[in-house]
């Protein structure tokens, strides 16, 4: 698989400062997720970006039982929204804030909020599969705009579209067990694999 050309690890030593060692690993991979898919796609406003981490944890949970970033999604009528993320988007944390800027940049007849990186992509807290996946996605969308990707991300009955059920599941969470098809004949032991993992994250939090 030949990867973009920025996903490389970094060379300025961003994991070296104290604030950062303290930040759980979820919330390291997150952010540099958002660097990568900011780095290595096109129009990367906070729209297209949150519709790529949707598609990407969505994905990843179907094939392993866990997310890559470890936040939970919300269904509006926009589509999937990340919730720690919507919740800090108007004021970033200090630590998201170190690794992007968010530009408004005027385009037609409305204003994108544009995700610009301000640091290098870190690879090494990713698995092999991780990296595989958001090189495809951003190979797969890399010069689409929004429009695309709503259409991609609230098709029928995909886990946005079972929540939402036109309008009556508003701002529900969207359950990442609706990732794994019924039929699938590894369903339980990637709900399994999730139960687990869910159990590690809920005794390290303790």
């Amino acid at each position: 698989m030949n990867y973009p050309v920025l996903l490389r690890r970094s060379a300025r030593g961003r994991h070296l400062t104290g604030d950062r060692m303290l930040i759980s690993r979820d919330r390291t991979k997150l952010i540099d997720t958002i660097v990568f898919f900011a780095q290595n796609t096109q129009h990367c406003g906070k729209v297209k970006l949150f519709k790529l981490l949707y598609l990407l944890d969505f994905a990843h949970f179907r094939e392993t039982g866990r997310s890559v970033t470890g936040m939970d999604y919300l269904a509006w009528k926009m589509g999937p929204v990340p919730l720690p993320l919507v919740q800090e988007w108007d004021q970033l944390e200090s630590d998201l804030a170190a690794a992007v800027d968010i530009v408004p940049e005027r385009v037609i007849y409305h204003e994108r909020e544009r995700v610009v990186p301000k640091v290098q992509f870190d690879e090494s807290a990713f698995t092999k599969r991780e990296l595989r996946m958001m090189a495809d996605l951003a190979q797969r969308f890399r010069n689409e705009l929004t429009r695309p990707l709503i259409n991609f991300t609230h098709a029928e009955r995909w886990p946005w579209d079972k929540i939402w059920d036109g309008g009556r599941g508003n701002n529900e969470r969207i359950p990442f067990t609706l990732a794994i098809a019924d039929e699938d004949p590894n369903r339980e032991a990637f709900l399994e694999a999730a139960r687990q993992y869910e159990g590690l994250r809920d005794a390290k939090s303790h």
